[in-house]
Order: C-alpha cells, then sequence, then structure tokens
C-alpha cells in the first residue's frame, strides 16, 4: 500500500463509471419526485376526502420550498471549487465562497427539514390530531427527508470522478 493514501481500502471500480455517474443522478430525480408526490397526495387527500378542519396549506407546502432551494444552492457548488484557493482558478478567495454559498444550502434544506418538523409538532402532534389526519404531517416529514437524501444522492454522484474525467493543468 502506498504511503499518500489516507484510507486502506480503495474505492470499487464501478464508482468510477458514467453508468454509476448517471444512476445516481437518475436515482437522485426519482427520490425528489417521490418527495413531490408525497406531499401532492397529502395535499390532494386534505381537498377530497380529509373530514375534519385539518387541512395542508400553504404553510406544509414552505419546509419543502426551502428544502429544495437548498438542494438547488448545494448541487450547484463543484466539489473543486471548494479546495480552488491553489493555481488551478485565477482570483483569490474562491474556496471561501463556495463554502459559505455551500453552508447557505445546507443551512436551507436543514431549515426546511427543521420547518417540516416543526409543522408537524405544532399542527398534529399538539393539537392531538387523529391517525388518518395525522398522516398529511408525517407525509411532509418523509417528503423533507427524501429531498434531503436526493441531495446527498446528487452531490455524490454528480462529483464522482469517471474514467474519462481528465484535469487540464498549465
Amino acid at each position: 500500500m502506498s504511503e499518500d493514501r489516507l484510507w486502506k481500502f480503495r474505492k470499487p471500480e464501478w464508482m468510477h463509471s458514467a453508468w454509476a455517474r448517471n444512476a445516481g443522478v437518475y436515482a437522485s430525480g426519482g427520490l425528489f419526485s417521490l418527495a413531490f408526490y408525497i406531499l401532492l397526495d397529502a395535499a390532494v387527500w386534505s381537498k377530497r376526502i380529509n373530514p375534519t378542519d385539518t387541512h395542508v396549506t400553504f404553510i406544509d407546502w414552505l419546509p419543502l420550498i426551502f428544502s429544495s432551494l437548498g438542494m438547488l444552492i448545494i448541487n450547484s457548488v463543484e466539489k473543486q471549487r471548494l479546495s480552488a484557493d491553489s493555481f488551478s482558478y485565477s482570483g483569490s478567495g474562491v474556496a471561501w465562497k463556495a463554502r459559505v454559498v455551500l453552508f447557505l444550502g445546507f443551512a436551507s434544506l436543514a431549515g426546511g427539514m427543521a420547518g417540516g418538523v416543526t409543522v408537524f409538532v405544532m399542527k398534529y402532534v399538539v393539537r392531538d390530531v387523529e391517525w388518518p389526519m395525522m398522516g398529511m404531517g408525517v407525509e411532509n416529514v418523509v417528503a423533507n427527508g427524501l429531498v434531503g437524501l436526493s441531495s446527498v444522492v446528487l452531490w455524490i454522484s454528480q462529483n464522482m470522478e469517471d474514467e474519462y474525467a481528465y484535469n487540464l493543468a498549465l
């Protein structure tokens, strides 16, 4: 084993393929669309079938909006920009700007998840809502969790180096 390696085990060879990268991107899209479908299902059920006064309103959609915004911000930052204070990019301070933007994205993603849990607790648990209606709050939390998971899968798959990746340096 070479001395410049950090870990004992290497990444599997399939993680370097373009197939794995595409599969990760598609899986992330599937998770995101499943999250949107789950919250849309709760909203439609609330409007059409729900017999009580507890309904899905705009407040229930806000956490998903913030989670989606966080996902957009996180996945717009390239992994190479996080350590860009070398000679690869001209100008100074690229890395700390990328880190600040990445922090804001994670803060928005975490704020969306925390908002989903807060809406669930304040709207459904505190008011002692019974179970079929409690499912709307659970679906809200699950939808925000799926957006977070989708963001992680997309970040990993986009920053995967495949066998055709190369770096140009002068």
